[in-house]
């Protein structure tokens, strides 16, 4: 098996950074991603879907825009008939009913979390990201210099989903743009 190497190895040194009285955010990234993209048809979504709700250890299935969390992984609901499967591998699916790609080393996973992660990442995206309209278990394709983002709002904060080839340059961005929070890079 290939050893992964992160996109930000060696730019994302632990520490803090920015306001020294204040840690409004907290960036970390997730390493050895396990990222699932599975996409099924009109006629077998309840099929797959149910299927995918057993491999992650969960009795529901995500729908449009939300996810579900099991104790073995999470499902991401991200288009009308995708899912992604974060921390387990997809199960087998006859041609018919699904088909499955391997997003792992295409994605940088990052973690945001923090009192001011919100407002932080309103700096980055059009999103309302309030609790009030992005309650844990959300998702959300947007876009950040022109490059599309998927965000998830799991129980450990805002996880972002970003294309690997553009992730230390948001990396930096997000670092600079986060000094006057108070950053700690975890």
């Amino acid at each position: 098996m290939v050893d992964r190497v992160s996109a930000l190895a060696g730019h994302n040194q632990p520490g803090h950074q920015g306001d020294p009285g204040n840690t409004g955010v907290i960036l970390r990234e997730v390493p050895n991603l396990l990222l699932q993209q599975v996409a099924g048809w009109q006629d077998s979504m309840d099929e797959v879907g149910n299927k995918l709700a057993q491999a992650i250890g969960a009795q529901a299935v995500a729908g449009p825009l939300s996810s579900v969390s099991g104790d073995k992984g999470a499902m991401l609901r991200i288009e009308p008939m995708k899912w992604w499967l974060v921390g387990v591998a997809a199960p087998e699916f006859e041609a018919d009913k699904a088909v499955t790609l391997d997003l792992s080393h295409s994605r940088t996973r990052l973690c945001v979390s923090g009192a001011d992660a919100a407002e932080f990442l309103n700096r980055h995206f059009p999103l309302d990201l309030r609790e009030t309209s992005f309650p844990v278990g959300s998702v959300a394709s947007s876009a950040t210099h022109h490059v599309g983002v998927t965000l998830w709002r799991s129980q450990d904060g805002y996880e972002l989903f970003i294309p690997r080839g553009f992730a230390l340059s948001l990396w930096e961005g997000f670092v600079e743009s986060a000094h006057q929070f108070g950053l700690e890079i975890a």
